[in-house]
């Protein structure tokens, strides 16, 4: 039996839909935390206290808000 490929759970581009999927407590404060260092964002305690808050939200806002980020940081004014 072959591993699938993992796809990546954060949309690139504008939603005009929930992004589906099911993301666990722990991977998505990971992909949130892994979004904003990438973006550069310096992170202090009360900063990943609000990240591992926004971590237990349901996965579609999760996706969402990191897709946001990595849009941002990708294409900065």
């Amino acid at each position: 039996m072959r591993d699938e490929p993992q796809t990546d759970p954060i949309p690139d581009g504008p939603l005009d839909t929930a992004p589906n999927g099911y993301l666990s407590h722990e991977t998505a404060r990971v992909l949130l935390l892994n979004e904003l260092q990438s973006a550069g964002v310096e992170m202090g305690a009360y900063d990943r206290r609000i990240v591992e808050w926004l971590a237990g939200w349901d996965s579609p806002t999760v996706a969402t808000i990191a897709s946001l980020i990595r849009r941002t940081a990708h294409h900065p004014r």
